[in-house]
């Protein structure tokens, strides 16, 4: 279950027994379809919602991402550069959270692949298994939680039903570390890529080479998905344009690395794309990304 909440000592007793048992009674029973589940018609299909795509993000120091307390038990958030790897349970949340704020201040997006974790840096990326089904997802972390001992990590709703996590399920979690973004070497356990060799210096960021006529121009762009096959980047940039007003024209699909990323640009200032991302968040329920090419 995420938590948000910072609980300081000194407060009323009764109060924080209360909280506990609150607490308690939440993470330790397994979420249902009827409590905690999707919409009777959830807008996607779970199963066809791409991966988060791991791009570098600013680490702010202090807010979500210095030193907290919850239920007397301190946690005390990793460095920007820390690798961790961890196995142990995860859970997940869904409806009763969907549209809150999370810890990193975004609104929760169950549909979205993201997650919540203790400590790792906000935002931060990661790859998630499942060893009992062989499945594997890249989840984007942008809130704390759970506060249970034994589990690791809280699921968004769609994240989880990717890996077949359905209550709580043992999973294996791998942070993807800026190093490796920047490296490119996160890609070299995603099914379909190609081979990374060390040394490779990749761009910062994701800059696609376009695989149609034309080339990106620099600014601000918008990624909505990337997928391994093309057909599944028309597919949404056909429902991008018919669901968002005006930005049709500015949709592109752009082959990187045997993925094909699909972005709305460019525009002319950060907060411009920003505000074109809320909008694909409300349409489509899709937490995009912003991209800057310089």
């Amino acid at each position: 279950m995420p938590m948000t909440m910072h609980l300081r000592r000194g407060r009323i007793p009764l109060l924080l027994a209360a909280l506990a048992l609150a607490l308690a009674g939440c993470a330790t029973r397994a979420p249902t379809p009827q409590s905690d589940g999707a919409e009777a018609r959830p807008p996607l299909d779970p199963m066809q919602v791409p991966d988060a795509v791991p791009v570098l993000e600013p680490i702010r120091t202090g807010g979500p991402n210095k030193p907290y307390e919850v239920l007397g038990e301190t946690y005390t958030p990793l460095l920007p550069e820390a690798a961790l790897s961890e196995r142990g349970l995860a859970s997940w949340y869904g409806r009763k959270f969907h549209g809150r704020r999370t810890a990193s201040g975004e609104l929760y997006n169950m549909y979205a692949m993201t997650a919540a974790h203790p400590t790792l840096p906000l935002p931060s990326f990661a790859r998630i298994s499942n060893p009992a089904n062989g499945r594997s997802v890249i989840v984007r972390v942008n809130d704390r939680g759970p506060f249970v001992k034994g589990r690791i990590v809280d699921l968004s709703y769609t994240a989880a039903q990717k890996l077949g996590v359905l209550g709580v399920s043992t999973v294996e979690l791998m942070r993807i570390t800026p190093d490796e973004i920047r490296r490119g070497a996160w890609q070299r356990n995603t099914p379909g890529a190609p081979p990374v060799i060390e040394g490779d210096e990749p761009p910062a960021a994701p800059v696609a080479a376009p695989a149609q006529p034309g080339t990106a121009g620099r600014g601000f762009w918008l990624q909505l998905g990337a997928f391994r096959d093309r057909q599944g980047a028309e597919q949404l940039q056909g429902q991008a344009g018919a669901a968002i007003d005006g930005i049709a024209p500015m949709l592109a699909v752009f082959n990187e690395n045997a993925l094909y990323r699909l972005q709305a640009g460019p525009f002319a200032s950060r907060d411009e794309a920003q505000r074109a991302a809320e909008r694909v968040r409300e349409k489509l329920a899709l937490v995009a990304v912003v991209i800057e090419r310089r």
